[in-house]
Order: C-alpha cells, then sequence, then structure tokens
C-alpha cells in the first residue's frame, strides 16, 4: 500500500533513531554519534554509528546504513511497507484503511486471510499433541529426546487419524472450502468429499522470516506413505524463498548460520544451543534462500547428511554459496548420518567441536574430487592437478587465488610456482579468467567512465552535506537535473529542496527510497568520509574539479539525447553556457 509523504515522515520523527536501535543493540554514547557492535555483520570493534541529530545509521564495516525504516527493513527482514506499519503502531499513528485498486486489495486480503487459516490451523495442530488422540504423536516426539520446551518452542502438533477433522474445525471458525484448498490444508474428490491434507503426521509448522505460519510440514505414523509430506506452494509460500528455522536462527546472532537437511536436524540443534540453524524445505538449495540467508550472516557451515546425496547436494550448495559472495564450510557427520543423530550420540561438546573444525569449501570439492583420480598414476595425476588449475581460476581476486594457490600447493606437494604456472597458463588458453594486468609503474589502473560519473556525483552530495554553507555559491551552476544517476538525482532534488530553505533533512531524505540496497546507498552519501586534504587550495581544486565533472557529464549526457526533444536542446544549451562560466570560476571554501 502507498503511505502519503507527510504520513512517512510523521512516523518517522515519532520513532527516534536511537530509541528504536537500542532495544536491537547496546548502543554508547561518543561524541555526537552512538556506537555498537553491527548486528548486520560479525565484528569485535564498534563499528555500527546511530546519529541523532542525522536520524540515521551507519556501519563503517560493512555498509549497512539508512533511517529507522532501513533498519527495521533490514533487522526484521520486513518490506518497506511492513516497516512503517510497524513503527506506526509503536508511535501509535493510525494509518488509513487501503485506497489501492480492486485488483490490489484482493490480493492483499487474501495473502492475510491465507496466513490467518495457516495460523488457526497451527493452533489446532499443537492442541491436538496435548489430546489423547495425539499420544502417538507425542510419545514420537518425547522418543526422539525432545523436551517439551522445545515442543513448544516450535509449535509441534498433530493431525488426527481421522480425515476430517481439521475442515470441520476450520469451517467452524468461519474459513470458507475454497481458502482451505487454497491453502494446501484440505483436499477435494468425488469420493470422499472435502478432506484433511494431513492425517496421523506430527506437524511442523513452517513460519517466513517474521514468525508468520506459512505451511506445514508432516512426519507420518508408522510406515505410509510418503515419510515426509509438505504444504504445496501458495501465495504466500515459495519453498525456494524461505528456510525452516531461520526466523529463530537470524536472532542468535551468531558470526553464521547452520544448514541442515530436516526439520528434525534444524530442532534437536536448537535444543543443544546451536540456535543458529536452519534447514532448506524439502528442496534443493536455492538462489534465493542463499540471499536471504545474507541478511543474516556471511558464513554458512553445510551440516548435510553425510550419504552420498549430501555430499552431492553439498557441492552445490557450495557453487551458489560463493555466487552469493557468502563463505561456505562443511561439517563432517561420520561415522553418523546426520546432525540430530551425531548429537544424540556425541553431544553437545563433541558437535562443537566439529563446528570449529569444519572443512573450508573449496578443499572439501577438492577432497570429493580426488576420489575420481588416482594419485599413484602419473597421468591421472597431472589430469587431477589441471582440474585444480581450473577451479583456481574461479576465484577472480588476485590475492585471494594466491592465497589458495600457496595453500593448495602445501596440501598437495605442488610446487607453487609450478601450480601458479599452470593456472595462468590454463586461464590464457580458455578464456576462463585472464591473469592479473600489473600497472606500469606510477599508473594505476583508469576506472571505467560510469563508475567515475557515480563517484564524482556521489561525491559533490556528500561534499554539499557536509559544507552546506557551499550551496549558495554554486547553486547558479548546479541543478537536480546534472545528476544522470536516478539515485542521486533524487537525492540531490529533496537535498536543493531543503538548503533553499535553510534546512537539511538527510533521514527524510532516505525515505524516498523503499528499496533496502537504495536506502543503503543513499545512506553511504550522508556518511562518506571526504579525503583529507592538507591545504584550503587544494581542497578548492578538488571541489572545483569535482563540481567541474558533474557539470561536463551532464552536458554530453544530455548532448547525446539531441533530436526532436526540445528539453534536451535547452538543458545542452544552458549546460554549454554554465559549463564555460564555471571552468572559469574560482570558488572560494571560506
Amino acid at each position: 500500500m502507498y503511505y502519503p509523504d507527510e504520513l512517512v515522515e510523521e512516523i518517522r520523527t515519532k520513532n527516534d533513531i536511537v530509541d528504536v536501535i537500542s532495544g536491537y543493540v547496546r548502543l554508547q554514547r561518543k561524541g555526537s554519534s552512538h556506537f555498537g557492535l553491527c548486528p548486520f555483520h560479525n565484528e569485535k570493534s564498534p563499528s555500527f554509528s546511530v546519529s541523532q541529530g542525522k536520524q540515521m545509521f551507519y556501519c563503517f564495516g560493512c555498509g549497512a546504513g539508512g533511517n529507522v525504516f532501513t533498519f527495521i527493513m533490514q533487522y526484521e527482514n520486513y518490506s518497506f511497507q511492513e516497516a512503517v506499519k510497524f513503527l506506526a503502531d509503536r508511535a501509535g499513528v493510525r494509518l488509513p484503511e487501503a485506497d489501492y485498486g480492486g485488483e490490489a486489495k484482493k490480493r492483499d486480503t487474501k495473502r492475510a486471510r491465507l496466513l490467518e487459516v495457516n495460523k488457526e490451523a497451527a493452533k489446532y495442530f499443537y492442541y491436538q499433541l496435548r489430546t489423547k488422540s495425539g499420544q502417538a504423536g507425542y510419545q514420537y516426539l518425547r522418543d526422539r529426546q525432545l523436551s517439551d520446551e522445545t515442543i513448544r518452542k516450535f509449535g509441534l502438533g498433530f493431525a488426527n487419524m481421522t480425515s476430517n477433522d481439521l475442515v470441520k474445525y476450520l469451517r467452524g471458525k468461519g474459513y470458507e472450502d475454497g481458502l482451505l484448498q487454497e491453502a494446501g490444508l484440505a483436499g477435494f474428490d468425488e469420493k470422499h468429499g472435502m478432506h484433511d491434507k494431513f492425517w496421523n503426521r506430527v506437524m511442523f509448522p513452517i513460519q517466513d522470516s517474521n514468525h508468520r505460519v506459512i505451511g506445514f510440514g508432516g512426519r507420518v505414523m508408522g510406515d505410509g506413505k510418503p515419510k515426509y509430506l509438505n504444504s504445496p506452494e501458495t501465495m504466500i509460500f515459495d519453498k525456494s524463498r524461505n528456510l525452516y528455522g531461520l526466523n529463530l536462527a537470524k536472532s542468535a546472532r551468531q558470526n553464521n548460520i547452520i544448514l541442515c537437511e530436516g526439520y528434525m536436524d534444524v530442532i534437536a540443534m536448537h535444543q543443544a544451543g546451536f540456535t543458529q540453524a536452519a534447514a532448506s524445505l524439502g528442496t534443493a538449495f536455492t538462489e534465493g534462500q542463499a540471499s536471504l540467508i545474507g541478511r543474516y550472516a556471511r558464513e554458512v557451515i553445510l551440516a548435510y547428511d553425510s550419504d552420498g546425496a549430501g555430499v552431492r547436494a553439498a557441492l552445490r550448495a557450495i557453487g551458489i554459496l560463493r555466487g552469493a559472495g557468502l563463505t561456505g564450510r562443511v561439517l563432517s557427520m561420520e561415522p553418523f548420518k546426520d546432525p540430530d543423530e551425531f548429537i544424540k550420540n556425541r553431544g553437545r561438546e563433541a558437535f562443537a567441536e566439529r563446528i570449529a573444525q569444519a572443512e573450508n569449501s573449496f578443499f572439501f570439492e577438492l577432497r570429493m574430487l580426488q576420489r575420481e583420480y588416482d594419485l599413484k598414476d602419473p597421468e591421472s595425476k597431472t589430469r587431477f592437478y589441471r582440474e585444480i588449475a581450473k577451479r583456481l581460476c574461479g576465484f577472480s581476486e588476485e590475492v585471494e587465488r594466491e592465497n589458495y594457490i600457496q595453500a593448495v600447493a602445501e596440501r598437495y606437494g605442488i610446487g607453487f610456482q609450478n601450480l601458479r604456472k599452470l593456472v595462468l597458463s590454463y586461464a590464457s588458453q580458455t578464456g576462463f579468467a585472464s591473469p592479473v594486468q600489473r600497472p606500469k609503474s606510477g599508473m594505476g589502473r583508469k576506472d571505467q567512465p560510469a563508475e567515475n560519473r557515480r563517484k564524482s556525483q556521489r561525491l559533490l552530495l556528500t561534499w554539499l552535506v557536509e559544507e552546506p554553507s557551499l550551496y549558495p555559491r554554486i547553486k547558479k551552476y548546479i541543478s537536480p537535473e546534472d545528476f544522470t544517476e536516478e539515485l542521486y538525482r533524487k537525492i540531490a532534488v529533496k537535498l536543493f529542496e531543503g538548503l533553499d530553505q535553510g534546512e537539511m533533512n538527510p533521514a527524510a531524505i532516505i525515505s524516498l527510497f523503499t528499496d533496502e540496497e537504495e536506502q543503503r546507498q543513499a545512506a553511504g552519501v550522508f556518511n562518506t568520509r571526504l579525503e583529507e586534504l592538507s591545504g584550503k587550495q587544494e581542497r578548492e581544486k578538488a571541489f572545483h574539479d569535482i563540481l567541474l565533472a558533474v557539470k561536463r557529464n551532464s552536458y554530453e549526457y544530455f548532448s547525446g539525447q539531441l533530436g526532436a526533444d526540445m528539453a534536451a536542446v535547452n538543458q545542452v544549451i544552458a549546460g554549454k553556457k554554465a559549463l564555460e562560466e564555471l571552468s572559469k570560476t574560482h570558488i572560494s571554501l571560506d
């Protein structure tokens, strides 16, 4: 739903950012700002800054930043609209009823009804587990050594033997049959009519990262098939973009997420104190799930089953994690099959040791690869080394690649220089990667033109934020239209409006953006530290160069759009005149 800018700003101003973030992060005042450990990445020294004056937060370690809406979006995994509602409720601000079109309203109403009926079903299953008819399910969970506290924490329940108990219950609560079918809680056929999808099963409610029940998994009692049955995908349940247990794991605030395969593995690890555990939902690990994990941790420990299928799943997951910019390590379960079995037999301390010893994912890949070669045979051994070289080409960063070459050379008894030559040779021949081009003496690699444009626009905005007194001296030369990057242009429009009125409100400007990444980039503009320049003359030259670069880029941009567009023609004429004047003008920073 769209909320008016005035309402969004009212909600923001009634939620002091220091008060809100103090509820999540321990902050200490240092000068004009408050500092604490960043909740979005693992760190030992506080680099997470919260400014009461700017009503913004920024981490100088990982770059996370924004206003109070951004923080709630990132920490709670909320959309912008959900963050607005959350903070409105906190501040006692009443939001208007939805004023959008019929289809959108109908869709949102359907989502809300699906969440409601799933929540009601979860309550019903939870209650049934504690009745006489649920004794079989309760005994199964106790036999799996789960405590009552753990059963309660995960909301575990039971679906009765009879096949329409849930349907009757939900009908009695006013939910229509069509909704029950759409939620995947019931089915219909000519022989049985409306009937429960789940029966005679221990039930595992599946929650999204905001603790809302979006689906179920059920484990059959006895030898029925299938052993595990999951809800179908619905409007609110996308298996590829959710993880079982992540709603609890995200609050563990560990430096990693332990990723496993099954519900019971997650529950057993949480009960043993490893509360950062989560699992895929009956499907292979996906890019969407990796992206979701990346909001809460940068390292993933794979605790997959030790059988062949588990190894293949781990190898596939490693590539996905690497593509998402996450670090992976692999936990050895041997001689046991999975985390649940390991913990039952060896206990918590032994499992903690295995976590500490988890294998680097690249070396795990090489160890699995080695099984395919006979290292006693020179030809086979050479092929193995070539395959290693091929994989080493996958590291695009020179420092990382060199470190791995050295580590692999030591582990497999290959000369460092020999392996390095093999890597570079393979890369050059196949085009898989290019040897690093070392800059000529005294000359660094030039940035791409597009990045140069972005950088000059970003620096000009940062400079005006840091020294707003400069704005009156340059306003005749620069307008928001000169910022050809859309995000920077939006910032410039709001910033210039404020400066014209003698005020500046960074937090309000960030509210212009509903996307987390755009909010982070906007926050970066307001928190960039300008390069320390020694003298006044040097600073004035730097500022003038940035100003000139922005104006020149604007002139070139609009020149390229000339044609029937009279607005572009006018912009070019005015731009050329301003550029000529600006190039001859001295701007004092006094």
